[in-house]
């Protein structure tokens, strides 16, 4: 392999200077620079490797884009009418791919699936709705099945005209929500195969893609109450036996992949430590495990090529960490040598194809927008395919270190603090960045231009996975309900704290910036320590807790009232006194404020309430945008860049530069 990494190590310092950039001066970017979208999302090489598919960013919609390996050169663009993206998308044969259309609702939520699939070849030619959403299938278009939804299971790799797919729906008269269903990728025809044990359930297959486990679960108890329960079954001929119930001894089972030779990859969670990854032994239900980090779950999987392996997995409690299980394997040797020539870089197998002679590789950093390249097995050699952000030079981007620090009720907390480029990291003006969610989301190591556009302004960025936040345990993220204005908080002022003491921040510019419930938190933190802040502004934030019982898209099914009442309780009381809102005459710093039109997640009568609310308190915002057309998070480029050049503006007015 050493022949891989002296390829890679000249390729690289070949091809990834950016154009544009000759001279001494290095102008500084601009802010336009910073808010336009990468080049690429997801990318799949075609089973023979012909072709590559690629998502491309165009705002509020995606396309899909079908273009040549060998030059690069486009070979089709799939564009879906009424604004819809596109999706999820899989090659089903050598030159034929299957998507599925979504309805983006801004930066900071989920699309929402609309419910379509469709397929068509690599050149554009036979295209065929093969779903719609409310029908049976698609030469049957008459026969309704109500909210039916269809996720992809398996591409049937030896099999060009059959893929199998997950159907969900909420009810039917056998009692069961899930059915495995062969569907045709050329007619649309579809046959159930399977159908699951009971309601809530997925099913997933075997070696031979027959269906072989259903995972069910649960969020209620007897007596109503959210209580998160599954149980593990085993298909055998016609008939479901349970193999493992969580609420009989308190452990969690998930099937992960079962591979070409049979192995049963699971992952076991207690709901106390991060998720441990083993093996199952089908006919006895044991657990082996492999793998179990104590302080971060497991994040990423990387397979072998040819199906018959778990080569690696990746955890994050701070950069990326990969842990090699089966160093034996040749795939293994090979990711092994391809991590050596990218050293400080995240390296994966994106895709590859079929008989894993070809590998679209990618790396990335915190530095580093993202880089495609192609390895060839038989050669040893790789070729450089494309940057996802190749207007910036990734040498000078800003470095982000993890740290970690024990908040003052003693619980561990990780984060993350951006450094400008060519800054010692002392004494910096800081801009505190609290994610969204706060269930379930978390803040990773990877290239974030929002972070980076502000250090390219001389401001350090400090990023907390407060409790609550995903990816270090069933535990940690259950601990940030019922603590919005309290736990979550703390970590946050504990983290600034943190960052004034090891020295990187100066006490007297310090503001604080955050969307969604980081605009939650962008308000509650000045009220629950005055002072530590100069200034905040609150982005498609929450600031009434009233409201998100009545308003939204969350509270519309039982679900999202199940959730907002285990993480907000029901006493109007703690409701009030958690709400900026209701608290707005404790603000006592500069305010701006900012929300989508067309928000459904935090609709913008939350910013209206507060700007209201500050007004009555003497402390009016500097400005506020309720920008028309956007949602939850901004996407048109324009709207983006007049965004962050006024939230730079009012940072600079406050914190600024001396």
């Amino acid at each position: 392999m050493k022949a891989v990494t002296v390829y890679l190590s000249l390729l690289m310092a070949a091809c990834l200077a950016p154009a544009g950039l000759a001279g001494a001066a290095n102008p500084e970017y601009s802010v336009r620079d910073f808010v336009r979208h990468a080049t690429y999302g997801e990318v799949k090489i075609s089973p023979t490797g012909e072709y590559l598919a690629i998502t491309v960013d165009r705002g509020d919609q995606d396309v899909l884009t079908v273009m040549r390996t060998s030059d690069l050169q486009i070979v089709k663009v799939n564009q879906l009418p009424d604004k819809k993206s596109v999706g999820s998308f899989y090659w089903v044969s050598s030159d034929r791919l299957m998507f599925n259309a979504v309805r983006k609702m801004g930066g900071y939520a989920q699309p929402f699936m609309t419910g379509e699939w469709f397929a068509v070849n690599a050149d554009g030619s036979q295209p065929r709705p093969l779903i719609f959403y409310g029908t049976r299938d698609a030469t049957q278009r008459g026969k309704a099945v109500g909210n039916q939804r269809f996720s992809l299971l398996d591409t049937l790799k030896d099999d060009d005209q059959y893929v199998l797919m997950q159907a969900r729906y909420p009810r039917s008269a056998e009692g069961a929500g899930t059915e495995l269903v062969r569907l045709d990728v050329l007619s649309g025809r579809r046959t159930t195969l399977a159908k699951a044990p009971k309601v809530n359930c997925s099913i997933s297959v075997d070696a031979a893609k027959e269906p072989r486990f259903a995972i069910c679960s649960s969020s209620r108890d007897e007596e109503g109450a959210f209580d998160e329960r599954t149980e593990l079954f085993r298909l055998e001929g016609n008939r479901w036996t349970l193999v493992n119930a969580s609420k009989t001894d308190g452990k969690h089972l998930f099937v992960i992949h079962t591979t070409a030779d049979g192995t049963v990859y699971v992952m076991e969670d207690d709901k106390r430590s991060p998720a441990a990854i083993g093996t199952l032994d089908t006919s006895t239900g044991e657990f082996t495990k492999l793998f179990q980090d104590q302080v971060a779950e497991i994040s990423d999987y990387i397979l072998s090529t040819d199906d018959t392996a778990l080569v690696a997995v990746v955890t994050e409690a701070g950069a990326p960490d990969v842990t090699l299980l089966d160093e034996s394997h040749h795939d293994g040797q090979l990711y092994a040598s391809l991590a050596q020539s990218f050293p400080g870089q995240m390296v994966d197998f994106s895709s590859y194809t079929q008989d894993g002679g070809q590998i679209v590789v990618s790396v990335y950093s915190d530095s580093n927008p993202g880089e495609l390249y192609l390895f060839d097995r038989d050669t040893g050699s790789a070729r450089f395919l494309m940057s996802n952000r190749q207007w910036l030079d990734k040498d000078r981007m800003a470095s982000v270190q993890p740290f970690s620090f024990t908040a003052r009720d003693g619980q561990l907390v990780h984060g993350y603090l951006t450094l400008p480029n060519g800054s010692d990291g002392r004494n910096l003006p800081l801009i505190v960045n609290p994610h969204g969610g706060p269930i379930g989301p978390r803040d990773r190591w990877a290239f974030n231009p929002e972070a980076q556009l502000f250090a390219s302004r001389g401001y350090a960025v400090l990023q907390v996975n407060y409790r609550g936040s995903g990816g270090y345990g069933r535990a940690f993220q259950d601990a940030g309900h019922m603590q919005w204005g309290q736990g979550i908080q703390n970590d946050i002022l504990d983290a600034t704290h943190w960052a004034i003491r090891e020295g990187h921040a100066d006490k007297e510019r310090i503001c604080i910036y955050g969307g969604s419930f980081g605009g939650y938190s962008a308000l509650m933190a000045p009220i629950r320590e005055p002072g530590l802040f100069g200034c905040t502004f609150g982005y498609v934030g929450v600031y009434d807790v009233d409201m998100m019982f009545k308003r939204g898209d969350i509270p519309r099914n039982e679900s999202g009232l199940r959730y907002l009442r285990r993480t907000h309780g029901t006493d109007s009381a703690t409701w009030a006194a958690n709400s900026p809102a209701r608290r707005a005459a404790e603000v006592k710093i500069p305010v701006y404020l900012a929300a989508g039109a067309r928000d459904e997640r935090t609709p913008p009568e939350q910013t209206e309430l507060m700007n209201k609310a500050l007004i009555e308190a003497g402390n009016p915002p500097e400005g506020m945008i309720i920008q028309s057309g956007e949602m939850h998070g901004f996407y048109d480029e324009d709207n983006r860049e007049n965004l962050y050049t006024k939230m730079l503006d009012f940072f600079d007015r406050h914190i600024g530069r001396k």
